[in-house]
């Protein structure tokens, strides 16, 4: 039995519990014809607001919502030492989207007053409600080259990506960045050099950028309102392939967008494929 848990304290935890239930039964229907996951345990899919509850997963999902609140509950419900600990020590399967992504990032910018307390997992920054106010929320087809590795050689339809006052990446805190599609490489956010006591204290690994919003990026903004009042173009050039919105590092995954607010169960899927990979 594989226990996989969505932190319940605030956001949309039952969205990504239908999610996994769908995504799980899809995943045991087509078991038979995977020789890799051909004989798969069980799901288990809790929602988690304790200690115990947390300590019983073997993977967790942190939802979107208020990333302030998130943090706020999460340390009144002393939980935020067990989830660095079940994250960063324990290394535990671990997957944040929108606001769970913030929550799982090293550093945030655009905090509200007095900043916020993060788990972190992944080492980089991110810029919070990057594109706006609620009311500046869109939904994209978005390519994600990660859910074409199948060994079938089709390229995998576009995601239908929600964007809900979103983050993104703002810079990458290591010199360790690899991409899982050679399309990617030129997607080159700010590149933060640490200090030696933070690279005691970063996450270890290769932070791995697994898509791209193009045509997003605040430098590719600035540069097309530049071309408009005829600035000085090289002062403010557009830098990389776009907003980096999907990530992985190590154990821990992270989404800008919002896959539980849809019918397309394909990360989800992906996801526990790699739970189970980490359990078995």
């Amino acid at each position: 039995m594989v226990t996989v848990g969505v932190l319940a304290l605030q956001g949309g935890f039952s969205e990504h519990l239908s999610s996994l239930r769908k995504a799980a039964a899809h995943i045991s229907s087509t078991s038979s014809s995977s020789s890799s996951l051909s004989s798969i345990p069980s799901f288990n899919f809790i929602e988690v607001r304790t200690r115990d509850q947390l300590a019983s997963c073997d993977a967790l999902i942190i939802p979107g919502g208020e990333s302030t609140t998130l943090s706020l509950v999460a340390a009144q419900s002393g939980l935020l030492g067990p989830l660095r600990e079940f994250v960063k020590i324990n290394k535990k399967p671990t997957w944040g989207t929108c606001a769970g992504l913030i929550f799982l990032s090293e550093q945030a910018s655009a905090t509200k007053r007095g900043g916020q307390e993060l788990i972190g997992g992944l080492n980089v920054k991110v810029h919070r409600n990057h594109f706006g106010r609620q009311i500046e929320s869109f939904v994209t087809d978005l390519d994600l080259p990660f859910l074409s590795q199948r060994g079938d050689g089709v390229q995998a339809a576009p995601f239908p990506a929600v964007f809900i006052r979103a983050p993104v990446v703002d810079q990458i805190l290591t010199d360790e960045i690899g991409s899982i599609d050679s399309k990617l490489e030129s997607t080159t956010p700010e590149l933060s050099v640490p200090t030696s006591k933070d690279r005691t204290e970063a996450p270890k690994g290769k932070v791995e950028i697994l898509a791209t919003l193009p045509g997003r990026h605040a430098s590719n903004k600035k540069a097309a309102s530049a071309s408009n009042v005829g600035a000085d173009a090289q002062a403010v050039s557009s830098k990389g392939a776009g907003d980096i919105v999907a990530l992985r590092q190590e154990n821990v995954f992270g989404t800008s967008f919002h896959p539980e607010l849809t019918d397309d169960i394909r990360i989800h899927v992906w996801w526990l494929e790699q739970v189970l990979r980490s359990c078995i």
